[in-house]
């Protein structure tokens, strides 16, 4: 027996030196999802305003481009439109072919001219003003484009009461789903955020005609946009 005895305690040394640690139980939790949605009236616009002309030559049609969109950008800084909102979106030239149809007795491909199209983006910041400037960008030669899209310059006010009203959900679901379970909330564990803008349909205008005279200002109407906000709150479950 005393020769077994160092050996037995060898073992049950051993034994405690490899033993894991329990690992402790999961914390009960619950996940709802909150939504909450503010709205606020716009105070800027962007115009989109392109123009587009056509000619046998491309240092021609460009000549014609480059005329009517300086023109329009001079009318733009006349309203009071700053240099820092305005930008060109986009300019392309592209040779216009005319392909061989059953209809037009064409016998194969051929050049005929190109067209030059230069777009405008224009950050408008009196939003009373944008009927006014898109009749006055078509009198000088503006023939496509029309975009018109309605934003806030400053959103941390909507957002900030849509994100209140999205916990406020989460709150309330939470609160429902615990009573119909018959169990009780513990402690906001987690809190996560996804927040997006719906704004209105944009307005557009297929195509303009140049005119002289305008007898009245496009009507156009801003209307207001939705901000919306939806988190993602984990509750503990009290035991």
């Amino acid at each position: 027996m005393r020769a077994t005895l160092p050996f037995a305690f060898l073992m049950l040394g051993s034994a405690s030196a490899f033993a894991q640690p329990v690992p402790p139980a999961p914390t009960p939790q619950i996940v709802v999802t909150g939504e909450g949605e503010a709205t606020a009236r716009p105070d800027l616009a962007m115009l989109s305003l392109s123009v587009m002309r056509e000619a046998k030559t491309a240092r021609e049609a460009l000549d014609a481009n480059s005329s009517a969109m300086a023109a329009v950008i001079s009318a733009m800084k006349a309203e009071g439109i700053a240099d820092a909102d305005l930008q060109t979106s986009s300019l392309s030239i592209e040779p216009r072919y005319v392909y061989p149809t059953e209809e037009n007795k064409e016998t194969e491909t051929r050049l005929v001219g190109y067209q030059v199209t230069n777009s405008l983006g224009v950050r408008v910041r009196q939003i009373d003003k944008v009927g006014a400037l898109l009749d006055k960008a078509v009198s000088l030669g503006v023939n496509q484009g029309g975009q018109i899209n309605f934003d806030s310059a400053d959103t941390t006010k909507v957002f900030a009461e849509a994100r209140k009203r999205a916990v406020q959900d989460a709150m309330e679901r939470a609160k429902t789903l615990a009573e119909a379970a018959g169990i009780k909330l513990g402690q906001v564990m987690e809190i996560s955020e996804n927040s997006m803008r719906q704004p209105p349909m944009p307005m557009m205008a297929k195509s303009f005609e140049a005119r002289a005279v305008a007898p009245a200002p496009a009507p156009v109407e801003a209307g207001e946009n939705s901000y919306r906000v939806q988190v993602s709150v984990t509750f503990a479950i009290d035991r």
